[in-house]
């Protein structure tokens, strides 16, 4: 058998540069690198040896990087995702945040963080957490319970075994999410004798699993049985590449589809069976065709809080819970008739069952009352003088987008009046991180999505707070000349919890600056701090400047930021739903003790 001495490092990152997808691309287009000790001295080396065959990336902070990573493998439909490393101690725990928010989404990203000797001759080193209990722990076992794969690397011939089982594990459409190899620093610089053959491209083909027979004869007379069918559309829907035959089926047997904040723009938002949003930041047409539904059909979504209005959307007592997944976990939850398949394939073979069936037409005029209703809160103010308001911030990028512009955002006010209110006009046109809705993806997710389709016109909408919490990426963006608009609203707080805290009966308290324990309310200068960073930046003072400001984004390189004040208190008042949040039992505020007899009201719907 031929063999080729490598250190451990050196071969890790060449077994990486040589898988491939099914469209001839390296499956992970490069890594994301902050190097401290711990892995500068192993994994740099090995990275700057393939520097140019296999790019390396450079961060400002480990979990916006694996951020970076992360928004480009959801753009990229989990088709390719990207890699990145970190020093031991402080840098590998700023990746647990990101790997949780990529095992809630379900999207592939590789950290690799270093670790500690595995020989520990040197031990306690530098940033070393000592378990008393447990001699093999380290500061890196805290990404166990937020990973699909974990592995601790104390022998180079281990990744023999580890290192396709990472590819498996990102490639797998069911257990798709974050795997962690954790690199001891002195395995790193270990040599072995490795195969050559091991080294050899590979192509891994991301399966298509078809419905069990039965199950889906069992589905399809379940939908031949509804009077008033709904699909939910989810994130599985743009994994699957099934928007396409998802527009089909709807059409073939006039079945009206709502979307999930990760399913959005599953079709084009004008398309006359796409009954809107779904759900607490839903349209009032889509929810009315939920609760009035007797077959759910959902179509890769984990039926998650926000979308089921906490299990008290759905009201007819009748009502069937139907699961399309490629996970069974998701395709069982809260007992829905499971179908576990490939969302592409299901529909399509469920197409073929239904044959010439076609379902009772949807309700008409729900579409057009439900924009009658919010078109107006998206126009230009008329009151020149007024703060203006998040949903006409959303007008204005509205009215200056066009078909490729992708608008994304993760926490906060946004996400909630977006999903309501954008008007997603193709696939992938709408990018909302909202599965662990994450403060501080944004900019960092909005380089990814850049990354993963350059011709697309990315708009990164962020609040002041998010902005705050995670912004240094901006400083990436200009180095690496990665262009995108952020468009920062200035609503001095936490507008979003502000509004929760009084709307469970809570007083104003620790959100917005005015009511912070604070001595002086701050004056942050955002489009001095973008600028200082490296991005062309501007700060307007009404809609009517922020369009103007819009229009000049295709003449410049590099980060844009658009900064406007916005008034953090109203948002879009039709449609929503119901969010349980427990309100506390017992309180001296009778605003407190009114909301928890609401509560438990709202509770008895639940089902």
């Amino acid at each position: 058998m031929a063999t080729i001495r490598l250190t451990a490092a050196q071969a890790m990152m060449r077994y990486l540069a040589a898988q491939m997808n099914d469209e001839g691309q390296t499956y992970l287009a490069g890594c994301w690198a902050i190097f401290g000790h711990g892995n500068v001295a192993g994994i740099g080396e090995a990275l700057h040896g393939i520097k140019d065959t296999w790019p390396t990336w450079r961060g400002q902070n480990e979990q916006s990087m694996a951020h970076t990573a992360i928004a480009y493998a959801k753009q990229m439909r989990r088709t390719r995702a990207m890699a990145i490393t970190s020093s031991i101690g402080p840098g590998a725990l700023n990746m647990v945040t990101a790997a949780a928010l990529a095992h809630v989404n379900r999207l592939p990203v590789l950290l690799i963080p270093g670790d500690v000797f595995a020989g520990r001759g040197p031990d306690p080193v530098l940033q070393q957490i000592e378990d008393t209990t447990d001699g093999t722990a380290s500061v890196n076992d805290c990404f166990r319970p937020v990973s699909r794969y974990f592995d601790r690397i104390t022998r180079p011939e281990q990744l023999l075994t580890a290192l396709p089982r990472a590819m498996r594990t990102m490639t797998d459409p069911a257990e798709c999410g974050p795997v962690t190899l954790s690199f001891c620093q002195d395995v790193q610089a270990e040599a072995f004798d490795w195969p050559e053959a091991f080294f050899a491209r590979r192509v891994w083909r991301i399966r298509r699993p078809h419905p069990d027979p039965v199950e889906l004869d069992h589905i399809a007379a379940l939908i031949r049985a509804a009077q008033r069918p709904v699909i939910i559309a989810g994130g599985g829907v743009h994994f699957s590449g099934a928007d396409a035959a998802l527009a089909e089926f709807a059409q073939r047997f006039d079945i009206p589809v709502v979307e999930t904040q990760a399913g959005k723009s599953a079709l084009p938002w004008d398309h006359p069976l796409n009954f809107g949003p779904v759900g607490v930041t839903g349209a009032s047409s889509a929810n009315a065709v939920c609760e009035d539904a007797d077959l759910i059909l959902g179509v890769g979504t984990r039926f998650q809080d926000f979308t089921t209005g906490s299990w008290a959307l759905f009201k007819n007592k009748d009502r069937k819970l139907v699961s399309i997944n490629v996970a069974a976990y998701d395709a069982m939850k809260h007992g829905a008739e499971p179908l576990c398949a490939d969302a592409l394939v299901a529909l399509q073979q469920l197409q073929v069952a239904l044959a010439d069936h076609r379902c009772p037409a949807p309700p008409a005029g729900l579409k057009a009352a439900w924009f009658a209703a919010v078109d107006p809160l998206t126009d230009v103010p008329g009151d020149a003088n007024a703060l203006p308001t998040d949903q006409q911030v959303i007008g204005a990028v509205q009215r200056a987008g066009h078909m490729e512009t992708v608008v994304m955002c993760a926490a906060g006010t946004m996400p909630g009046e977006l999903h309501k209110l954008w008007k997603a006009p193709k696939q992938g046109a709408y990018h909302m991180e909202y599965g662990f809705s994450c403060m501080g993806y944004e900019i960092a997710g909005a380089i990814g999505i850049k990354m993963a389709q350059p011709e697309r016109d990315v708009i990164c909408m962020v609040g002041d707070g998010s902005y705050m919490m995670m912004n240094s990426e901006m400083a990436t963006a200009a180095m690496m000349g990665v262009h995108f608009t952020t468009v920062i609203t200035d609503n001095r707080g936490y507008g979003c919890i502000n509004r929760l805290q009084m709307g469970t009966g809570g007083a104003e308290f620790n959100n917005l600056y005015a009511h912070a324990n604070i001595t002086n309310a701050p004056r942050i200068d955002f489009a001095a701090h973008a600028g200082a960073m490296g991005a062309t930046s501007v700060k307007v003072a009404s809609i009517a400047e922020l369009e103007t400001a819009l229009t000049r984004r295709d003449q410049i390189g590099g980060p844009y930021v658009i900064v406007i004040d916005t008034d953090p208190y109203p948002s879009t008042p039709h449609g929503g739903h119901w969010w349980e949040v427990s309100v506390p039992e017992v309180s001296t505020r009778s605003q407190v003790n009114d909301a928890r007899v609401q509560y438990e009201t709202q509770r008895k719907d639940q089902a």
